[in-house]
């Protein structure tokens, strides 16, 4: 399928791991170029030879204020069509395990950044009169899941961010939608699973298979399906969705909603 994207410039935030990986291995398999964020300059430097010709790579601490200043100059300069807002999330924990510091940690690292980046992009796509905006989140906003107080917290509030963005920009040919993962099999999930090897006193191993046989599908998710919906929303194709939360969770969300 052609999604029409090809050298079109995207903004891929977190590119060297698990679903920014993916996406960014999307848009590049579709003729688009991204401007990869990651804060590891070894695993960037690695990907950058590898698509020499699509990947501009930027090292850069995506919650640093001054790290996203240059961000969004580069983006602008790239005249980018859309963006790909996704980060790792804060420490799997119980609320009573939580403090304050706990709490400011994951609005700075999960809320405060995306705020600053938007706001320093929307002029260039309103010039434009288009642009695509896609948010990693997870399926947490959904249905809470254990030990992901800090993250599912944090997270509603972006979901809050993304609705009322595609209201308030609605027909001006900018979008916002939100993907919410459940357990696919990416680095990130592993926090999940420490934290019932630690809660069970179980090997790391017994653990992960214990978690997989918990998922209704019996596997974990595969991240490069994820990343074709991404490149989807991305593109124009994805023209008439706005403001919608996609859960792709394997069937483990049990509400109606």
């Amino acid at each position: 399928m052609d999604l029409h994207i090809k050298n079109q410039t995207f903004l891929v935030c977190g590119v060297t791991s698990g679903l920014g990986k993916a996406t960014a291995e999307h848009l590049i398999a579709e003729g688009a170029k991204a401007i990869g964020i990651a804060r590891t300059e070894q695993s960037l430097t690695q990907m950058a030879k590898q698509h020499s010709d699509s990947l501009i790579p930027i090292v850069a601490d995506i919650t640093n204020t001054e790290n996203i200043k240059q961000i969004i100059e580069q983006s602008i300069t790239a005249n980018i069509s859309g963006v790909f807002i996704n980060s790792g999330g804060p420490p799997a924990k119980k609320f009573e395990e939580t403090n304050l510091s706990d709490w400011d940690n994951a609005y700075n690292h999960l809320l405060k950044w995306k705020v600053t980046l938007i706001q320093g992009l929307l002029p260039h796509f309103k010039s434009l009169k288009y642009g695509r905006f896609v948010f990693l989140e997870s399926s947490s906003v959904k249905q809470p899941i254990d030990n992901l107080v800090l993250s599912t917290s944090l997270r509603l509030s972006v979901v809050g961010l993304m609705k009322t963005l595609s209201q308030e920009l609605a027909g001006s040919g900018i979008t916002f939608n939100l993907i919410a993962p459940g357990s696919h099999d990416t680095p990130a999930i592993d926090r999940l699973i420490s934290k019932k090897s630690e809660e069970q006193n179980i090997g790391f191993e017994d653990a992960k298979n214990a978690f997989i046989q918990n998922q209704p599908t019996k596997t974990l998710g595969n991240p490069k399906h994820l990343g074709s919906l991404a490149t989807w929303l991305l593109s124009p194709l994805s023209e008439f969705v706005n403001g919608q939360v996609y859960a792709i969770e394997g069937g483990a969300v049990k509400s109606t909603l």
